[in-house]
């Protein structure tokens, strides 16, 4: 499961544009959050997707705002 590497090698408005989109940003922090654990086996990331299970539209829209300033998502 590699989602989250393609979704950091989109461009910054297209990461933008689908972090926008209520319902689209909670089925991709899903799944980046999801990949991101399985990749990297660390608790931190872990406890981090299922967080994003129940706020997963807030936290997609504070991820945009980091993928604005400094180009990276919340904990990674």
């Amino acid at each position: 499961m590699n989602f989250d590497k393609w979704f950091h090698s989109l461009s910054k408005v297209w990461q933008i544009v689908l972090l926008l989109i209520p319902f689209v940003n909670w089925i991709c922090e899903i799944l980046v959050r999801f990949s991101a654990a399985i990749r990297s086996k660390s608790t931190i990331h872990l406890v981090w997707a299922v967080v994003v299970i129940f706020l997963g539209v807030f936290i997609g829209w504070v991820d945009m705002i980091a993928i604005a300033l400094t180009n990276k998502m919340l904990l990674e």
